[in-house]
């Protein structure tokens, strides 16, 4: 499967956003969009991923 990880492709066979968050080894306090629509790390699990879905990971920063 096709998918769109913060601009760069990625093609893996991932059952839903839980499974790919582990496997690009996300940071636990990421906040996830599939689709440009924010997903609750709750539905993680619950939340399958298509072909071609865009999922932004972002993980907040400390700088000034």
């Amino acid at each position: 499967m096709k998918l769109i990880i913060n601009g760069e492709p990625l093609e893996q066979p991932v059952a839903n956003l839980a499974v790919l968050l582990e496997l690009v080894e996300a940071p636990s306090h990421s906040a996830v969009a599939v689709n440009e629509t924010f997903v609750p790390k709750t539905l993680y699990r619950e939340t399958s991923l298509h072909e071609g879905d865009r999922i932004e990971i972002l993980s907040p920063m400390q700088g000034g």
